[in-house]
C-alpha cells in the first residue's frame, strides 16, 4: 500500500463515520502527521496529492521545510516551548499546542512583530493524565478570555489528545468533554469557536463521532516511525 492508498483508506472511514453521526464529510480535515519521516517521504505524500501535515518539533519542522516543493499547509501539533515561539509564528499555519497564557503571549508578541494573525487552538488535558500537556479544563474560560483579547492571535477553537487506553468508553469521555466544553466557552464568551483537533490513528473514528473537526493521522498513512 503506497501512503495515498492509506490516505484514501483513512477518507474513507472517515466519510463513513461522518456520515453515520449525521455529519457532513468535507467539514473533518486529516492532518498527516510527519514527525520523524524524511522530507522524500513527505515530498511523496505532497505528490500524491496530501497538503495538510503536522509535525511535533521546530527544529525537524526547520529542517525538512526548506527541501519540500509545492503549496502546502504546515500545522504545530507538539508542545510549543515559548523560546520558540519565533520560529513557529514563521514555520506554522495553525499551531495546537497553546496551553498557557504566557505561551500565547510570546506567540501574539511574535506575530505582530511579523505583521501577522497567528491562527492557534487552546490544548485542553480532558484524560487528567500527568503525563500530557494541556490547559485544565477548569481554567479554559480565564485562558480564553485572556487569548481573545490578544490582537495577533485567533483562537479557533481546542485541541486533546485521548487517554493512553484501549477503554474506548474513557476516549470517547475525553473527546465529549472536550467538546461540550467548546459548546460551553462559546455560551459565555459570545464565541463561535468551530475546531476540534482530537483523535489520531487508533481512536480517530471515536473522535469524530464526538464531533472532531480535525485528526491528526501519523502511522495509519505513513507506517511505523524511525523514533531516532
Amino acid at each position: 500500500m503506497t501512503i495515498i492508498d492509506n490516505y484514501n483508506t483513512i477518507w474513507e472511514n472517515v466519510s463513513k463515520a461522518a456520515i453515520s453521526s449525521s455529519r457532513d464529510p468535507g467539514s473533518i480535515k486529516i492532518v498527516a502527521v510527519s514527525k520523524n519521516f524524511p522530507s522524500e517521504v513527505i515530498q511523496e505524500a505532497i505528490d500524491s496529492g496530501i497538503t495538510l501535515f503536522g509535525e511535533n518539533r521546530i527544529q525537524e519542522a526547520q529542517r525538512k521545510a526548506p527541501m519540500l516543493r509545492g503549496n502546502i499547509i504546515l500545522h504545530m501539533i507538539g508542545h510549543l516551548q515559548s523560546n520558540k515561539a519565533r520560529e513557529a509564528v514563521r514555520l506554522f499555519d495553525l499551531i495546537h499546542s497553546i496551553d498557557k497564557t504566557e505561551t500565547a503571549e510570546k506567540v501574539n508578541h511574535e506575530a505582530e512583530k511579523a505583521g501577522k494573525i497567528q491562527k492557534v487552538l487552546l490544548q485542553v488535558n480532558s484524560s487528567g493524565e500527568a503525563s500530557k500537556s494541556g490547559a485544565d479544563p477548569v481554567n479554559c474560560l480565564n485562558i480564553m478570555q485572556k487569548l481573545t483579547d490578544m490582537r495577533n492571535i485567533e483562537v479557533l477553537g481546542l485541541m486533546t489528545m485521548g487517554p493512553l487506553t484501549e477503554d474506548s468508553r474513557e476516549i470517547r469521555r475525553s473527546f465529549r468533554l472536550t467538546r461540550e466544553l467548546l459548546l460551553n466557552l462559546n455560551a459565555k464568551l459570545g464565541a463561535n469557536l468551530r475546531e476540534l483537533s482530537m483523535g489520531m490513528s487508533s481512536d480517530y473514528i471515536l473522535a469524530i463521532e464526538e464531533g472532531a473537526t480535525m485528526i491528526r493521522i501519523g502511522t495509519a498513512i505513513f507506517g511505523e516511525r524511525n523514533n531516532t
